[in-house]
């Protein structure tokens, strides 16, 4: 299991290194130039210039880039040339909302789609499994700054239930916290409950085909305890790794909700670096966010491994 860790772990240095590369390419070969928008319109080129100097911004790509990630490796991201602060107290700060409405939206996907996978699985063929079919592909195919809009305008503006943007740190109360992050998290959420549900049906109905889920019914168990003890035990490791995954795209993917809503997480913080070319933010941001996303996937394969006695088995081999 050690050595399996290991390899794993070993693995993500290419990726994380191919990223790395990526970003700042793209970043640095982007036209545009940070020391012009610091200084403003009417700066001449003479200060642009000098400006690049002091920011080492006139320095090769190649020695740029090698610079950075030499800082990188130290645990160094950088400083904000706008914010004037590290990026990595600028990540800590923005990360908490982000963090906090993933882990909303992954709740609110989990506790839609399992349910309505397993009765779609188990009334297939019938209206209930067509109309939660359709659900969750209108559900895959609508943008979730579109439902979110949606959800705005009646729930927030129509209904004044819930307020339509703005966010309320966890020490103002947890209620408080919550119900700024309720719309945001059903746009999230429901385009990965869609996901889900698809993959719960599909895990079910695999398993309601098997022998044994025959053999238990024959035997005169409820339905239920059928259902949920024997068949959903057993279909419940691939839609774990759909959960994981989905997780980590709740991380990476709340860039336009956030700016919806106006919650200021790392979609706003990133969108805000990109409009000022704050260069040294943006590296940081998405390598952060790919660590993460990486990470939790590779979890995710690690308690498949341990769950799964035939993971396990295999690797005895």
């Amino acid at each position: 299991m050690l050595a399996y860790i290991t390899k794993r772990l070993l693995s993500l240095i290419p990726v994380l290194a191919v990223v790395s590369i990526a970003i700042f390419l793209i970043i640095h070969l982007t036209p545009g130039n940070p020391a012009a928008a610091i200084l403003g319109m009417e700066a001449s080129q003479e200060d642009i210039e000098r400006l690049n100097e002091e920011l080492g911004l006139n320095r090769p790509i190649v020695e740029q880039y090698t610079s950075w990630i030499a800082n990188v490796l130290r645990g160094d991201l950088g400083d904000s040339i706008f914010m004037h602060q590290p990026v990595s107290e600028a990540i800590a700060e923005h990360m908490l909302p982000t963090l906090s409405l993933a882990i909303l939206a992954q709740i609110i996907a989990v506790v839609l789609a399992i349910p309505f996978g397993i009765i779609a699985a188990y009334k297939r063929g019938s209206l209930a499994d067509y109309s939660l079919t359709g659900l969750s592909l209108l559900g895959m195919a609508l943008p979730s700054f579109l439902l979110g809009l949606f959800l705005m305008l009646f729930v927030g503006v129509k209904m004044q239930w819930l307020p339509v943007a703005g966010y309320a740190p966890l020490s103002s109360g947890f209620w408080e916290h919550l119900k700024y992050l309720i719309l945001p998290g059903i746009s999230l959420g429901t385009i990965q409950a869609a996901l889900i549900t698809r993959m719960t049906r599909s895990s079910m109905l695999e398993v309601l085909n098997l022998n044994f889920i025959k053999t238990a019914r024959s035997k005169g168990l409820h339905e239920m305890k059928v259902l949920f003890k024997y068949a959903f035990r057993s279909a419940f490791l691939p839609i774990l790794t759909v959960i994981g995954q989905t997780f980590g795209t709740l991380v990476t993917g709340a860039v336009v909700v956030e700016s919806i809503f106006n919650i200021p997480g790392l979609g706003q913080l990133i969108l805000n670096s990109i409009a000022r070319r704050d260069f040294a933010v943006i590296q940081g941001v998405v390598l952060v966010v790919t660590l993460m996303y990486v990470t939790i996937n590779l979890l995710v394969d690690l308690l498949y491994g341990a769950v799964d006695p035939r993971v396990r088995l295999d690797r005895k081999k």
